[in-house]
């Protein structure tokens, strides 16, 4: 062999050897390593969560019943007060006026029943001997009459002026966070209608949470309580807040009252649940997630959220078959519960599910799999 020719053969096989090289580089794994998690079955608690709005047990306006000067303001704002505690004055003078001038008005018309009864004692027993006709009689005693009821109204007319004068004297209907006043010392009010006052107390040591739910929430919950009333019963619903903060409130209230109706213009009607509000971190106006169990799904099939692959309205898992491929199944989800869904159709329980992840997977391939210990939550709340 010429020493050209042997260049040529040894130039041949270091080609082949790089290229052989590279071709190991480029060839892929063939047995990628999986996690796979078998489908569980188990009866599931279901919890609804609402947006709610916190009220007062009590939350009174404070209205002014008469008109005038605000002559003095008793209370510091945003601090409890209680019951009967005088929070406003207003100028009293015009009413103390008109209580005097009532007064005035019954001692005339008492003096003026009094004559009227002695005319009528004067003339009775004169009317008795025929010394008077019986129209004298008819006339005197008809004008007593009218005495006394003028009395009446006078006497009528003192009351309302002393309610009104007592009305110069706002006080606390409850006892309550009283709020920032809309008038101050000097300041004309007026009487208003009701919602448009002066100021607001609020009862918070118990509180009223309100929230709309839809017409099918409250059919479906309706369905579910009537199943069994003893241990379904409404009121004895425990119900949990979360605050704006994602915080848990620490107590638990219960369901309290359906509205009568449903609002035509929404389609969802109002329910109220009640909690204590001991630390008195709710109040009034406040938004709140309102979470209550709502229901159960029994021997229901649970695959993590993860494994699940979603085009649009299309649902998609990758089952582990007995020879280590993957066989991509269509299946039918039903409401998710924490990170988890349910699965109304297309797995049964102990069906091994490939969490694909960003892996790029195909049917073809052997995979290698991981068998995760799946510890589902069955108290997982949506």
């Amino acid at each position: 062999m010429t020493s050209i020719s042997v260049r040529v053969f040894t130039t041949g096989l270091l080609f082949l050897s790089i290229f052989s090289c590279k071709e190991e580089e480029k060839k892929p794994d063939v047995s990628p390593e999986v996690n796979v998690v078998a489908a569980g079955k188990l009866n599931i608690p279901v919890y609804s969560e609402y947006v709610g709005q916190v009220y007062g047990l009590s939350d009174v306006n404070i209205d002014p019943r008469v008109q005038g000067w605000v002559t003095g303001i008793y209370f510091k704002e945003g601090s409890l007060v209680q019951k009967g505690s005088l929070l406003y004055t207003i100028d009293d003078q015009p009413f103390i006026n008109s209580v005097e001038g009532a007064k005035a008005e019954v001692a005339r018309t008492q003096t003026l029943m009094e004559n009227r009864r002695s005319e009528l004692d004067r003339v009775k027993p004169l009317a008795e001997m025929n010394a008077l006709s019986k129209r004298d009689l008819d006339d005197a005693s008809a004008a007593y009459t009218a005495a006394q009821n003028e009395v009446k109204i006078a006497e009528a007319r003192l009351d309302n002026a002393k309610i009104e004068l007592g009305y110069t004297r706002i006080t606390s209907p409850i006892t309550g966070i009283i709020g920032i006043s809309k008038v101050q010392v000097g300041d004309y009010v007026k009487m208003v209608s009701a919602g448009n006052g002066i100021n607001e107390v609020s009862s918070l040591g118990e509180v009223r949470v309100r929230f709309p739910i839809s017409e099918n929430d409250y059919l479906n919950f309706s369905r579910e309580y009537r199943k069994d009333p003893k241990s379904n019963n409404f009121g004895e619903v425990p119900v949990e807040l979360i605050l704006g903060d994602g915080s848990v409130f620490g107590e638990k209230g219960h369901l309290q009252l359906t509205n009568r109706q449903i609002d035509p213009n929404t389609g969802s009607i109002l329910i109220q649940a009640l909690f204590k509000n001991a630390s008195g971190v709710l109040r009034p106006g406040q938004y709140v997630k309102v979470r209550f169990r709502s229901g159960e799904f029994n021997n229901a099939i649970l695959i993590p959220q993860q494994s699940v692959n979603q085009l649009q309205n299309v649902f998609q898992v990758f089952l582990l078959t007995d020879s280590n491929k993957l066989k991509p199944t269509l299946i039918k989800v039903g409401r998710r519960v924490g990170s988890n869904w349910i699965v109304s159709e297309g797995l049964k329980e102990g069906d091994k599910i490939v969490i694909v992840g960003s892996a790029s997977l195909n049917p073809t391939m052997v995979v290698r799999p991981n068998m995760l210990k799946w510890n589902y939550d069955s108290t997982s709340k949506d």
